[in-house]
């Protein structure tokens, strides 16, 4: 094991083989390692601000309600949200009057500040870690966004950024860009006290991002169980899990890992808040943990919209003895950082104009927020738009994962900015042959986890089918039938089907190996699904969305 200086002067333990950004200073770190193997003094009770976010998918710009791409002039009315702007003019305005009191503080990012604008699709992770650093994050977690283009550029962004990126159940130690850059924890130095940070992924990363084949993925409690003994040993006994696998699974780690404090989520874009609407439950939620304490589990939503605060007391022992917490919504009473505003326009030049051109118009919002656990219309959309671009082959069927969809549209022009708002990942039209019996099964997997919001679940067109989430995964499809003209008939688990969808998910992602494995007569290399919607929405002047009842919950 060996320590060494972080690049804010932080120090951190690491099991991981330092890389080269990281060998500097070597007397500081052997200094700062005879100081964390000292058992840990007597000290008086301690209060420790955590300043958080998560899911910012590259959202540098101010989103509407919705989470779309919010118009100059809808944010100078006052109805738009969030924007790094305002996240940063946050973020300070707390930490300066909390540390003026003589109070700590430190601030933590819970992963996927990648993908999701075309500020990521430009920059590549530059401009976030250009953010994060003027901001002064101690931490992040790496979320399963972060691998969207491969480890190479995870790396690139990590030699970037001024603080350490964390995953304890990352095995990177065989990746040629990626080893020595993601440590299992940190221990950040506040007001002279040792606060030890651990972070976990989720483990199904490999089928929801790029990681490559290099790149492991362990369990989450049992690479933090590991983690926090190590600290403890260290004589750390202050330890926040900073986590990017959900906030169902929070509740996991908080109940099963013990040693752990306070949990600082995201994956899930759950609203945690008292008093704001559509919030899942309180800030910060609480669970109770293996030795019987109560963990605090905090997440800021998702989009840039919410900066979290939570507050923990400690005891002289390590324990904490009172939890208190807000959810800051960033909303127009929050006024941007001008230097960081002004950054922000800069860096958006190159593509202002392609983000401006009207590709058509919508009388009602296109609404995304439900497109992982049932029909939505933006899914209905997508999907309808890949079966009309394909119908000439003979294509019969088309897919659309719901978490490929991430925001809606309001009423009225449709630009392409928003339009790659709702579809960031520059996937591409991909046909090919089915089974009846296969296609089942991407059913199956389809909703296997819809209870958790996974973004695997299925928007369709040319068929339709129910299902019941009661029942165990692997049998929940109840019925299925696909078009035929204006017609349905039952699927014929023997007959072949031609069917579209996206190149992730007939490459395996989101868990559908079976579209992997079992498809032939494939064809990956189809036009980008932006231009695909695009070309359906110039083609239909006045779009209505449609809700037609093609998926039905029997719940």
């Amino acid at each position: 094991m060996q320590i060494v200086a972080t690049k804010t002067g932080y120090y951190r333990h690491s099991s991981v083989a330092a890389s080269p950004r990281r060998n500097a200073s070597r007397a500081l770190g052997a200094a700062l390692f005879a100081l964390a193997t000292l058992p840990p003094a007597v000290e008086a009770s301690f209060e420790l601000t955590i300043l958080h976010t998560n899911d910012l998918h590259s959202r540098l710009r101010p989103v509407n309600e919705t989470g779309g791409d919010c118009a100059a002039d809808e944010d100078a009315a006052g109805k738009c949200f969030g924007g790094i702007a305002r996240v940063k003019s946050l973020i300070d305005d707390r930490r300066n009057a909390i540390e003026a009191e003589g109070g700590a503080v430190i601030v933590l990012d819970a992963g996927d500040q990648f993908q999701g604008s075309l500020f990521y699709t430009t920059y590549r992770g530059e401009a976030a870690a250009e953010f994060m650093n003027t901001i002064g994050y101690d931490a992040m977690a790496v979320g399963n966004h972060e691998f969207d283009n491969g480890p190479d550029v995870l790396a690139r962004f990590a030699d970037a950024i001024r603080f350490p990126l964390l995953g304890a159940n990352i095995d990177a130690a065989r990746s040629a860009s990626l080893a020595g850059n993601i440590d299992p924890y940190t221990i950040v130095s506040a007001q002279g006290r040792r606060v030890g940070i651990v972070a976990a992924i989720t483990e199904d990363t490999a089928s929801t991002s790029s990681p490559g084949a290099q790149v492991f993925f362990e369990e989450a409690e049992s690479a933090l169980t590991r983690a926090v003994a190590t600290l403890e040993s260290l004589g750390v006994d202050k330890i926040v899990a900073l986590t990017h696998v959900g906030l169902s699974r929070d509740r996991s780690i908080a109940a099963r890992v013990t040693g752990i404090d306070a949990i600082i989520g995201g994956h899930s874009h759950t609203l945690l808040a008292d008093g704001l609407p559509g919030a899942a439950g309180t800030y910060p939620a609480f669970e109770t943990g293996a030795d019987g304490r109560a963990v605090p589990i905090a997440h800021a939503w998702a989009l840039s919209r919410v900066v979290g605060e939570l507050q923990l007391v400690f005891d002289d022992a390590g324990s904490v003895i009172e939890t208190r917490g807000t959810a800051h919504l960033l909303d127009a009473r929050i006024a941007p950082d001008p230097l960081v505003a002004a950054r922000v326009e800069t860096l958006a030049q190159p593509f202002a104009e392609l983000m401006q051109r009207v590709i058509g118009s919508v009388p009602a919002p296109v609404d995304a927020t439900r497109c992982r656990v049932t029909q939505c219309e933006m899914g209905t959309l997508v999907a309808d738009a890949m079966l009309e671009r394909t119908r000439g082959q003979g294509v019969e069927i088309a897919i659309q994962n719901g978490g490929g969809l991430r925001a809606s549209f309001d009423a009225g022009d449709v630009t392409m900015g928003e339009l790659l708002t709702v579809l960031p990942f520059q996937n591409t039209l991909s046909t090919f042959e089915l089974s009846g019996a296969d296609l089942l099964a991407a059913l199956e997997n389809g909703v296997s986890r819809v209870d958790d919001g996974a973004g695997r679940f299925p928007q369709v067109a040319g068929m339709r089918f129910s299902f019941d989430p009661g029942k165990p995964p692997g049998s929940r499809i109840v019925s299925v039938e696909v078009g035929d003209g204006d017609t349905f008939e039952a699927l014929d688990p023997t007959a072949n089907y031609l069917v579209a969808s996206n190149d992730y998910l007939r490459r395996g992602g989101d868990g559908y190996e079976v579209l992997r494995d079992r498809a032939t007569n494939v064809y990956d290399f189809g036009p980008p699904l932006e231009e695909v919607v695009a070309a359906y929405l110039a083609s239909r002047p006045g779009f209505v969305p449609l809700s037609d009842n093609r998926i039905i919950r029997t719940d």
